[in-house]
């Protein structure tokens, strides 16, 4: 048997022509696959609100209460592009994972701000439907049976990453939106339509979005895609001519979708903890390769088992250790399209079919780039390809995998649809290699998951699971055999579907990788009495300093269930959170880390050396939640004095700190600092907070007055009356009286975009205080408003110019 070599489109099912545009396959083909692809979804989607579970870990530690917050804020009549309430202020509008600039779950937030965990779970798994039926669609384009279309859209949204990765919502969205982005660029070309090319801008605008390693690939992959059409009759220029206008108004459509988010991201990335990613970090994100055991029996090292420990490739059983877990190191997209990998593909050469080859380029790229530090191509990619730097984690790559994969397992579907079972004996040297590889395969998976489970003493548990494979497996090889003509090969390819449709149901819908229960998130609703009684307290003595004029800040620290970014939803000013991204600036002099949980991530620098440090003092921290009393925290903790127990456990212990530093004040004298020799020496120069401020150098070209800042007459105090009149997520406005010229200092955290004006009139921000804003005033009453607008057209260019430049820092405000 001969196969010739094409790429996208691949070959219909019963003629050499190029695929039919989607208006002319049969209805009831496509009605079938429809239908089918929908009852798979939906089966899969009830398993966790009829469980009563939920997606766990980041979905519900991080997604869900930034989503609650963006209803929050379209609820109040905001635009939330600025958080006040994480790690004491946090940039919305430049985070990608802040949901803001996810069409789908902004809207969503929008009509129902205050949507349960179940109705945002269930609104996350429809853009794995809308992904599953691009899949489909993409199959029926090129005429494959109703069977493979199916098996490749539950592959799709059930298999590999697309369970084990569920709790990653913003991966799962970049995702979702790729297949879809190629049903368009594939639409376009072949309809030679200017309407889907600008479809397919807004489909890849959407992808990219995420701004994650999943978008970064999806648009490597569509690039490939085109070019494949470029060289497919091997004339590209002429192929070029003929659709540049198409190709332009792609990329003008989808540079229009992204390029505000992409530009803020940018800007923050440079002023961020992860301005980039080293080498020596990065690979410890490379997929182990003994993952792939997972590929032929998903649960040989106990990942979708609860009762027993994960013994799996990992931290504890990868030479030089491993930054990677179960659910990143899960490949599994069912047993019966490995099968079909393994004889129909391998062994029967049937991966290097008329047009599935660039899927099998897409595949073994993906190996090869998640595999990361454990072959020799990844660390020249790393150096030389761009993009690639500011990524943490190769093993991201398995979600192309399974993508690619699920494309293989249908077209080998419907190629046995057609043309029945693969002949293994062709004459040549590549099939022996193909077959051997296919052996090699099968029995690396194997040894790997006995060697594996004898040193974790799960011998006879990595056998049964063996066993199980091995059992589903010869399931199919004997519907595959007793499959004659076409009536019952087609017959066959849809036990084959059905199987492993019901087999990734059973196995990842609401199962140990992608579920806990809803109440174990008892922060968003399910709140014991004593969390309750806590919150309570709390509240009540934050509103207490509020009447008195305060604006106090509370640290939440070591709380699980959803309370380490509980402050989004109870709008309390938080001064740590959960965030993988933050402000260097604000870690760096703080020691605030990714999460709130993990005590050991909580670290006290020089520079805030405890709850009563001096810099805390200016953050307004005056309340501190804790899972455990004070006096049982680590021993290398701060012990703080004279602190109030206001409320104590179980399970969550309120403390007052004590009054801190006003919110804003006028300092009438300027201690100019480096905050890089700060941050070094882990000391704050002295100054009386009560009419001095510190200023950073960079700002000193903005202040017109001297402040002590020359040789001359040193500055007397002046009697200032301040008060914050209105205080809102976006804008604070502070009415100022002075009797002498000084600087207001708003111990609200410095960041690009927010603007202030003087009496109505724009002025320069300076940074005061390490961390803060001020502005230069003149004596007199004055009103000060503070405004965060980063979608101005000024700001987006000097964002552009930051993002850009070759610089670490950020510009100015």
């Amino acid at each position: 048997m001969t196969d010739t070599t094409s790429f996208i489109p691949a070959e219909p099912a019963r003629s050499l022509a190029r695929p039919r545009a989607l208006a002319r396959p049969l209805l009831g083909v496509r009605g079938i696959a429809v239908l089918s692809i929908g009852a798979v979804w939906l089966a899969a989607a009830l398993a966790w609100p009829l469980s009563g579970q939920v997606v766990p870990w980041d979905s519900k530690n991080h997604f869900y209460p930034m989503f609650r917050f963006l209803g929050q804020g379209f609820a109040d009549g905001f635009f939330p592009s600025w958080n006040p309430f994480h790690f004491a202020g946090h940039p919305t509008v430049a985070d990608p994972q802040s949901l803001l600039f996810t069409p789908t779950m902004a809207l969503f937030a929008y009509v129902a701000p205050q949507a349960s965990m179940f109705a945002f779970d269930a609104v996350v798994y429809a853009h794995l439907l809308i992904g599953g039926l691009a899949i489909g669609f993409l199959g029926l384009r090129r005429g494959w049976a109703a069977p493979a279309v199916l098996l490749a859209a539950a592959m799709f949204m059930m298999g590999g990453s697309a369970a084990a990765r569920l709790q990653h919502t913003g991966m799962i969205f970049s995702y979702a939106f790729l297949p879809l982005a190629l049903l368009a660029l594939e639409e376009c070309l072949d309809r030679r339509s200017y309407a889907m090319a600008v479809g397919f801008g807004v489909a890849a605008g959407l992808m990219a979005l995420g701004r994650d390693q999943i978008a970064y690939f999806g648009c490597l992959i569509l690039i490939g895609a085109a070019a494949s059409r470029a060289f497919e009759k091997g004339r590209p220029l002429a192929w070029l001519k003929q659709h540049w206008l198409r190709l332009a108004i792609m990329a003008l459509t989808g540079a229009a979708v992204i390029a505000v988010p992409v530009i803020l991201t940018l800007q923050f990335l440079k002023g961020s903890n992860r301005p980039e990613i080293g080498y020596g970090l990065a690979v410890m994100g490379s997929l182990p390769p003994q993952s792939f055991a997972t590929l032929l029996f998903p649960n040989v090292f106990g990942t979708l088992d609860n009762s027993v420990d994960y013994w799996g490739p990992g931290p504890m059983t990868v030479p030089d250790g491993s930054w990677t877990d179960r659910s990143v190191n899960y490949v599994f997209a069912g047993t019966l399209p490995a099968l079909l990998l393994v004889w129909h593909g391998l062994a029967g050469r049937r991966v290097f079919g008329r047009g599935i080859r660039f899927f099998v380029i897409v595949a073994a790229a993906a190996v090869i780039y998640a595999l990361g530090r454990f072959t020799p191509v990844f660390e020249p990619v790393f150096d030389l390809m761009p993009g690639v730097d500011l990524y943490r984690r190769p093993a991201d790559a398995t979600f192309i995998i399974n993508f690619a994969f699920a494309m293989l397992a249908g077209f080998l579907l419907d190629r046995f649809c057609r043309d029945g079972l693969p002949r293994l004996r062709v004459p040549g040297t590549l099939s022996p290699l193909l077959m051997v590889l296919a052996i090699s395969g099968v029995a690396a998976a194997l040894v790997i998951s006995l060697e594996l489970g004898l040193k974790a003493g799960r011998t006879g548990y990595a056998l049964r699971e063996i066993a199980i494979g091995f059992a589903v497996a010869g399931v199919g090889v004997a519907v595959m055999l007793r499959a004659t003509n076409a009536r019952t090969r087609l017959l066959a390819a849809a036990a084959i579907a059905a199987i492993t449709s019901g087999e990734l149901v059973l196995r990842h819908a609401a199962s140990a990788i992608d579920a806990e229960p809803a109440s174990y998130y008892s922060a968003y609703g399910a709140m014991s009495a004593s969390e309750k009684a806590g919150l309570a307290a709390l509240k009540k003595a934050i509103a207490e300093r509020k009447e008195e004029g305060a604006r106090p800040r509370v640290e939440i620290l070591g709380l699980a269930h959803g309370w380490q970014n509980v402050a989004m939803i109870e709008r309390l000013e938080d001064t740590i959170g959960y965030n993988a991204l933050r402000i260097s600036d604000y870690e760096q002099l703080t020691g605030a880390g990714e999460n709130a949980t993990d005590l050991h991530l909580r670290l006290f620098p020089g520079t805030f050396r405890g709850w009563r440090s001096r810099l805390a003092n200016l953050l307004g921290l005056e309340f501190l939640v804790l899972d455990r009393p004070i006096e049982k925290l680590p021993n290398d903790y701060p012990r703080p004095d004279e602190v109030t127990e206001i409320y104590g456990g179980p399970g969550i212990y309120v403390y007052r700190l004590g009054n801190a530093a006003p919110r804003a004040y006028v300092a009438n004298k300027l201690v100019a600092v480096e905050e890089a020799s700060v941050v070094e020496s882990g000391e704050i120069p002295d100054f009386d907070r009560s009419y001095e401020a510190l200023v950073d150098e960079r700002s000193l070209k903005d202040v017109r007055g001297s402040y002590g800042l020359d040789a001359g007459a040193e500055p007397t105090p002046g009697e200032a009356m301040v008060r914050i009149v209105s205080y809102k997520r976006n804008c604070v406005i502070i009415e100022a009286d002075t009797t002498k010229p000084g600087v207001l200092v708003l111990h609200d955290l410095y960041y690009p975009g927010w603007e202030a004006t003087l009496d109505d009139q724009p002025v320069p921000i300076l940074k005061a205080n390490l961390l803060f804003r001020g502005v230069e005033l003149p004596r007199g009453r004055h009103i000060i408003a503070f405004r965060f607008n980063p979608l101005s057209l000024s700001h987006l260019a000097r964002a552009a110019r930051d993002a850009f430049s070759s610089e670490g820092e950020a510009s100015e405000p």
